[in-house]
């Protein structure tokens, strides 16, 4: 809600006085005084100057009118925050000049889709953190379990909440700017498509509710697949090679990062060749045996940990699934977010499976075979390798209305 609109106001007011709101959280004079910081890192302003240059920024709005107040339903949260330009300008401040001003702008006009959110929901977490993406598309038919507490960033309050609800919750709490779209019930033949495209004429998400259910009818920049469904695995990839859109996926085990660019490579096969011409149809008429037999082809069962080869054997008869651990799922959501970052800034980020394996870096008298990093591709692939190229849309400003234009501040490339 901004309050400067008499309606909005009239809304404001209403919504307290429902008993909806059990906190009120209002910093705005301190989110003022940091914007003044980043707008003049140079100067050293007193109080009485500081307070000027504040009422400057204003415009004569008071400062209750001034920006945005979020309501968070699920929490009974009201936030008192900057307008969405200066928002994410104090916010995304300190990334500087790792990522430019420039280049955070481009990357808030870009949408990222996660299908699969355990070390997806690290990895959606991470992008919106560090400004990598401005909408997200995400997917996944779970609820959240007592079990998914040693590796997800969640509480016991969520238990039973659908992830995609609990990451879209998440993210906006980070920056209720976000456009979030959920698919809750994953991915099915009949939707995959509308994941990738976007259904025109529906909603997008608020930053005022739970997020919705569809799409708001944009199509991906970038896919970071992280299901446990093998056609699920399939079928993305198929939709991405055909929208030439790529494809990040951290397989949660030695660090194991694989980059499929079938924006730069269209007739790249899938997994870097391990499925062979395995399509998605083919594979729903697995049984459990071969589907196990071409997952572990595809993640290259010779390269797994000692730990990850020895469970194989126990799943299903003294282990429940596949282990997984809190500090792999948080190294996958920093590989994904770092990674998603260079290739929708157009850096020179080949095609490849590469590793950052922690115990062969950290403390190991011998570095691990294509622990440091190295890509590893296993099939020769047709064609000349492209160059990254930036991808194509200009951001569009969301959020309050501003007296005080930002965009010079914000483009500012140095």
């Amino acid at each position: 809600m901004r309050p400067t609109e008499p309606e909005e106001e009239a809304a404001l007011v209403a919504l307290l006085e429902s008993g909806a709101v059990r906190e009120v959280h209002d910093r705005i004079d301190d989110q003022l005084a940091e914007l003044v910081g980043c707008l003049r890192p140079g100067d050293s302003l007193d109080a009485r100057d500081l307070a000027a240059v504040v009422t400057e920024l204003c415009g004569g709005i008071p400062r209750r009118r001034y920006g945005t107040w979020v309501h968070y339903p699920w929490s009974g949260r009201l936030v008192h925050v900057l307008p969405a330009d200066e928002f994410r300008l104090v916010r995304t401040d300190r990334n500087r000049d790792k990522i430019t001003r420039a280049e955070q702008l481009t990357l808030l006009g870009r949408r990222i889709g996660v299908l699969g959110l355990s070390v997806g929901n690290s990895a959606a977490l991470t992008c919106a953190m560090e400004g990598v993406g401005g909408s997200f598309r995400l997917a996944d038919f779970d609820r959240l379990g007592l079990s998914n507490l040693n590796r997800l960033r969640a509480g016991i309050h969520d238990l039973g909440v659908e992830k995609t609800v609990l990451c879209a919750r998440q993210l906006y709490e980070i920056d209720p700017y976000l456009d979030v779209e959920i698919f809750r019930a994953g991915v099915t033949e009949e939707t995959v498509g509308d994941f990738f495209d976007g259904v025109p004429g529906t909603a997008s998400g608020t930053a005022s509710g739970a997020a919705p259910d569809g799409a708001s009818g944009s199509g991906l920049d970038l896919l970071v697949e992280e299901c446990d469904t093998l056609w699920a695995k399939f079928a993305a990839r198929e939709h991405a090679r055909a929208r030439r859109v790529p494809v990040l996926m951290d397989a949660n085990d030695r660090g194991l990062l694989d980059v499929e660019r079938f924006d730069e490579e269209p007739d790249r096969p899938l997994f870097h060749g391990r499925a062979g011409t395995s399509t998605a149809q083919d594979v729903r008429g697995l049984d459990a045996a071969g589907a196990r037999a071409l997952l572990l082809r595809i993640v290259d069962e010779s390269r797994l940990s000692p730990a990850m080869t020895d469970a194989l054997g126990r799943i299903g008869r003294t282990l429940s699934s596949w282990p997984q651990l809190a500090s792999g799922v948080m190294l996958g959501g920093a590989l994904v977010a770092d990674t998603a970052r260079r290739v929708l800034l157009g850096a020179p980020v080949p095609s490849g499976r590469y590793y950052v394996d922690l115990e062969a870096l950290v403390g190991a008298e011998e570095p691990a075979s294509g622990a440091a990093g190295q890509p590893v591709t296993a099939l020769p692939l047709p064609g000349r390798p492209g160059t990254a190229q930036p991808l194509p849309g200009q951001p569009t400003s969301v959020g309050a209305r501003q007296p005080r234009p930002l965009g010079a501040a914000f483009g500012d490339a140095s």
